[in-house]
């Protein structure tokens, strides 16, 4: 476990010292995966789902704010959809721009939560985000988190009905319009899970924000358990056709960025908890006080031995004037002899 402590103790030195270049990089990594993500699925027009493409706008986002990557994301995916079908792509305009007045109205500076929120939805590990956004954030990071589900299931549908999408003709395009705007919205799929997300958001936060013992541990392993069962209801009751093996093995691996998130950024010491109970003129207080858990980087010393040239030189002429006048008291004795 020391070992470990280390190891996260010399993990914030180096962030500290080089924050910029580890966030810009991982700015890019998320760009990356992002863009491949929606060229991969919905890659209608072949010109913008080129490599080059992909990490090129990757490259360029990763020098400015994280909301020009969720608008280049959006920008891709509107490029696609009107590649596919103009009425399609008047459609999600119009969600997105809904979308985007909740999100810059409650979360203007949390553009990294929608793209997270997506990218889980498109890695198939959906039950990962509740437990890391209900341990890191608070109820508000729902907003966010609801628009990344809510683009990821238009892309999806726009995926599953490109054939029927495609053979739209400009005499159909305002029943087309009206048609893909309930198809899109009334998902019964998508709204369970934004209800599952929310629900296990909710519960991790609670229970974090608690006074207990090993909290952390307690809000990630009840988010997951509340996610799985709502999903689970949700499933039976709607009649949504959702494979309960993913579910399962997301929401494990929810439990486990749980832990890891807790050794990072709430490693303490249960066992020297302090209750402190103290007052004034108008209240009575009662702290309870848990140690954090720290041990600094041990530092390697380099001891350096140098000669001292005086002081070899003087030790020298002492051990010539030594023999020197050994050697006269012995021809002195033979003398005498």
């Amino acid at each position: 476990m020391s070992t470990l402590l280390i190891w996260r103790e010399r993990l914030q030195k180096l962030y500290a010292a080089y924050s910029i270049y580890i966030l810009k990089g991982l700015q890019f990594l998320m760009g990356v995966i992002l863009f491949a993500l929606i060229n991969s699925n919905i890659g209608f027009m072949k010109i913008a789902s080129s490599v080059f493409c992909t990490v090129g706008l990757a490259v360029v986002c990763t020098f400015f704010p994280m909301i020009v990557t969720v608008m280049a994301a959006t920008a891709l995916m509107l490029v696609h959809f009107y590649a596919l079908s103009l009425p399609i792509a008047i459609v999600a305009a119009v969600i997105f721009l809904i979308m985007y007045i909740f999100y810059f109205r409650f979360t203007p500076k949390k553009a990294w939560i929608v793209l997270l929120s997506a990218m889980a939805f498109g890695l198939k590990i959906p039950f990962v985000i509740p437990v890391v956004f209900g341990l890191l954030g608070t109820p508000v990071w729902i907003i966010p988190a609801g628009c990344g589900i809510m683009a990821y299931y238009m892309a999806d549908f726009v995926k599953g009905s490109a054939a029927a999408l495609k053979s739209v003709d400009a005499e159909g395009l305002a029943g087309s319009l009206v048609s893909s705007m309930k198809q899109i919205l009334g998902s019964k799929e998508m709204w369970l899970m934004i209800i599952a997300v929310t629900i296990g958001i909710l519960a991790v936060n609670l229970v974090r924000t608690r006074s207990v013992n090993h909290a952390w541990k307690i809000a990630s392993a009840a988010g997951a358990v509340v996610c799985v069962v709502a999903a689970s209801a949700g499933n039976i009751i709607l009649k949504v056709d959702l494979a309960y093996a993913p579910m399962i093995m997301s929401a494990v691996l929810g439990v486990a960025a749980g832990l890891v998130l807790e050794f990072l950024f709430f490693s303490v010491d249960y066992s020297r908890t302090e209750n402190i109970q103290f007052e004034d003129d108008e209240y009575y207080y009662y702290v309870k006080a848990v140690p954090k858990v720290g041990v600094s980087a041990p530092e390697k010393r380099v001891k350096h031995i140098t000669e001292d040239t005086g002081n070899v030189n003087e030790n020298t002429d002492d051990i010539l004037l030594t023999r020197s006048l050994s050697k006269e008291l012995g021809l002195e004795k033979e003398g005498r002899k």
